[in-house]
């Protein structure tokens, strides 16, 4: 591999080498279903192609030849960035998803401009007014006529919903 001090000779470095350049030569779904099996977990749906192939690249060497070590990832998480103050570790936290499952049945409850709006959540998505949406982000837009995040319409997310009544 140019620019790493592996030892060429390695066989095991070889093979991996190659299976990092069949890598790039795949197309952006089969990287995703690799995506699947390496990380058993479907793929962030806007984790562009490069980013895919990249991260499934990192993943390979460091389970070939070992993973950052607890010095380096120290360093890394209290990196500040963009002079916000807010560090890589606390970045990568915002990005992972929230835990809660919703099980049919469910009814969310929220208050808008006055009124109580109840949200059921079905096997099909979730049910207001009538109407079947595959999302809650979805649902909130139904209800709100503005774009939402669902989860933080709904309360599910750390930061508390703002109402902008106009």
């Amino acid at each position: 591999m140019p620019g790493s001090n592996v030892d060429a000779g390695d066989p095991a470095a070889g093979a991996l080498s190659a299976e990092i350049a069949r890598l790039s030569d795949l197309p952006i779904g089969d990287l995703r279903a690799r995506w699947r099996t390496v990380f058993c977990k479907v793929p962030p749906p806007t984790l562009s192609r490069n980013l895919l192939f990249r991260t499934l690249a990192y993943r390979l060497q460091a389970d070939r030849f070992g993973d950052l070590d607890a010095e380096t990832r120290r360093i890394l998480d209290s990196v500040k960035l963009d002079g916000r103050g807010d560090t890589l570790k606390g970045v990568i936290a915002g990005f992972r998803r929230p835990d809660w499952k919703l099980q049919p049945g469910t009814v969310l409850s929220r208050e808008w401009k006055g009124k109580m709006h109840r949200v059921t959540i079905t096997s099909d998505g979730f049910s207001w007014d009538g109407k079947t949406y595959k999302s809650l982000t979805q649902t909130a837009f139904a209800i709100t006529g503005t774009r939402w995040n669902g989860p933080r319409f709904f309360g599910f997310r750390n930061k508390p919903a703002r109402e902008t009544e106009a």
